[in-house]
């Protein structure tokens, strides 16, 4: 039976997934996909997502090369969002982090702070 078929997904065709990191339980991003985004991942084992912006699926991680190799996949209580634990390789990140969430709120300076050093140099990767 296919994973697609066991899960709920939003009036949109998409599902809510947290990408997190196997050794330290991190969350890395949060991304959407579809049966077709899912069935990718399973198959290859590799993240893939529904770029909504532009209405296709893609392979995580194609651009800078830090593919996300899946490990496990958990689904919540209600069927409709799912977590998975991956290898991470080198960032996350587009913006060259190893998680997406790299900043924290900084309550006296009422403003966001960067939490974590970069993992990569973007400019490098993307040009």
């Amino acid at each position: 039976m296919s994973i697609a078929k066991e899960v709920t997904f939003g009036d949109d065709g998409l599902i809510p997934v947290a990408v997190t990191d196997i050794e330290s339980g991190r969350l890395l991003v949060l991304c959407f996909m579809n049966a077709e985004a899912l069935e990718k991942t399973l198959a290859e084992g590799k993240i893939h997502v529904y770029r909504r912006s532009k209405g296709e699926v893609v392979l995580k991680g194609v651009s800078s090369g830090h593919i996300q190799e899946v490990r496990e996949i958990r689904l919540n209580c209600d069927g409709n969002s799912l977590e998975i634990r991956v290898a991470q390789s080198v960032a996350a990140c587009a913006a060259g982090y190893f998680s997406c969430y790299y900043r924290t709120w900084d309550s006296e300076r009422e403003t966001w702070a960067e939490a974590d050093e970069r993992a990569f140099d973007p400019q490098k990767v993307y040009g």
